[in-house]
């Protein structure tokens, strides 16, 4: 066992405070990875916050991981000590089922998560997150961060990037000149407008702030930017897209979107909303439209969209957890420094993608 310190939510209120516990022994397979970043996602707030009425508490969140190797196994093939790594979502699968062999250990009924999740290979372990300064894992389950990717924008790509990078390939809209729309300007939304121009296609951001407008055409590359709530803008745009990105985690309407797409176009829902979405038949049958939803991706195309988004210069900077944050709050800091840390809020810069 090692010994660790992070920062943990211990009730529904959110807010974390430092915290430490152990790691697991690391064994031959593992790798040993000293943290320096760790983004923030949506799913850590609803975690922390008990949204899902899963938390298992004390909670120590983050699935968007970067730092570097301290240690391995004596079966480590791929990593060595000193080399820069990457640990998205999940932590293990069992590597034996259909959708593992298929590359979608994201959908592998044995998935276990990095954080708040439990792991049944070691004692049924609550796995804690990379809010901390180290990890242990499994050498399959890690990434290679190529260089030039700089390492704290390079984090937040290990969820929200193959996140929407993922469908995108699965569904041929990676296709240079073809039109995709983007509904939302959050996180998600951020990186697949980025994605999207990178692969050469015409992007149009759908979203319900017109005050977004800037954002998205000035400061993403973006082409069109579209107000949902504005019918005369919307019946623009009918019949052009190849297919959406819906990354709203919100109840919103969805009927309209669905006019935007030329027939047999696809809409790719990624966020989550806990009301349920309203969808009459007519929006999908005339059309033969289709409607599918993705969590995350699975080792290869996490790595694939790494190694993209290296080559392009692709990468996405967003509030997080880095090791002076993590020694400021540490058991040896001061009272003033260890004040808790509510996770909401984070400051989110804005991904530099070149074309």
């Amino acid at each position: 066992m090692a010994a660790a310190v992070g920062w943990a939510a211990r009730d529904s209120s959110g807010v974390l405070s430092p915290y430490n516990f152990s790691r697991r022994a690391q064994e031959d397979g593992d790798v040993t990875i000293k943290v320096l970043y760790c983004g923030i996602c949506h799913t850590d707030l609803h975690i922390v916050k008990n949204d899902w009425s899963n938390a298992m508490y004390p909670v120590v969140p983050g699935h968007e991981i970067v730092g570097v190797v301290t240690d391995v196994g004596a079966g480590v093939k791929k990593f060595k000590a000193g080399d820069t790594v990457g640990v998205g979502y999940f932590v293990t699968s069992c590597r034996a089922c259909e959708c593992c062999g298929k590359g979608y250990e994201n959908y592998c009924s044995r998935m276990v998560t990095t954080c708040n999740g439990v792991d049944h290979e070691h004692g049924g372990a609550v796995t804690q997150g990379g809010f901390s300064d180290v990890v242990v894992v499994d050498e399959y389950y890690v990434l290679r961060v190529p260089d030039g990717l700089p390492l704290d924008s390079a984090a937040p790509l290990l969820c929200a990037g193959v996140t929407v990078y993922s469908p995108m390939v699965q569904h041929g809209l990676n296709s240079p000149g073809k039109h995709l729309g983007v509904v939302g300007l959050g996180g998600l939304g951020h990186v697949a407008v980025k994605f999207g121009k990178a692969f050469g296609m015409r992007v149009t951001v759908i979203s319900t702030s017109p005050g977004k407008r800037q954002e998205a055409l000035e400061h993403l590359g973006a082409d069109d930017f579209l107000v949902s709530r504005d019918p005369e803008q919307m019946a623009s745009a009918a019949g052009t897209m190849d297919g959406i990105i819906d990354t709203v985690s919100a109840w919103h309407p969805i009927t309209p979107l669905f006019s935007l797409m030329k027939p047999m176009g696809q809409i790719v829902f990624v966020g989550g909303p806990t009301r349920p979405l309203e969808l009459p038949a007519y929006a999908i049958v005339p059309g033969g439209k289709g409607i599918t939803g993705n969590c995350v991706g699975g080792i290869r195309d996490c790595q694939a969209m790494l190694d993209f988004a290296g080559e392009h210069g692709r990468h996405h900077r967003r509030g997080g957890a880095d090791q002076d944050g993590l020694r400021q709050h540490g058991a040896g800091a001061s009272r003033e420094q260890r004040r808790p840390l509510p996770l909401r809020h984070r400051r989110r810069r804005q991904p530099r993608l070149d074309s």
